[in-house]
């Protein structure tokens, strides 16, 4: 069985977890997630049991536990989703496709101005009529 353990005291190490769950049944391998940049710990991890009955009673024991200072949350992992291969879920659009700010409004029409589409360029009042010249000094 593979649990989450979150909300884990920044200086817990891997095998403090191990021991942690180790009374509950076989610990098969233990992960903490850290930054990929500075290298410290962000406070979650995953451990794997060898034994769905020692998972779930480790889960109801310990969920909640206070662990150094701090109210673990512990459950069942879910399986990660497919995300398309970066690791990330998708999204739809580049910057802000909401409107206003660089890249608004649809794609394709992006220097078509317009009221609610924000971005970039255009130069048409918000009416959508024609641009307005600019007086050159």
């Amino acid at each position: 069985m593979n649990i989450y353990v979150g909300n884990l005291n920044y200086n817990l190490s891997e095998e403090d977890v191990t021991e942690l769950f180790a009374e509950f049944g076989e610990v098969v391998s233990v992960k903490l997630v850290t930054d990929r940049e500075t290298g410290r710990a962000k406070g979650f991890g995953f451990v794997e049991m060898a034994d769905d009955q020692a998972g779930a009673a480790a889960v109801a024991k310990l969920d909640g536990a206070d662990v150094q200072g701090r109210n673990i949350k512990v459950n069942e992992a879910k399986p990660r989703e497919n995300t398309g291969g970066s690791g990330r879920p998708r999204r739809d659009g580049g910057y802000n496709r909401g409107g206003g700010g660089f890249g608004g409004g649809d794609r394709f029409q992006r220097n078509q101005g317009g009221g609610d589409r924000g971005g970039y360029g255009g130069g048409r009042d918000r009416d959508g009529g024609r641009p307005q010249r600019r007086e050159r000094y």
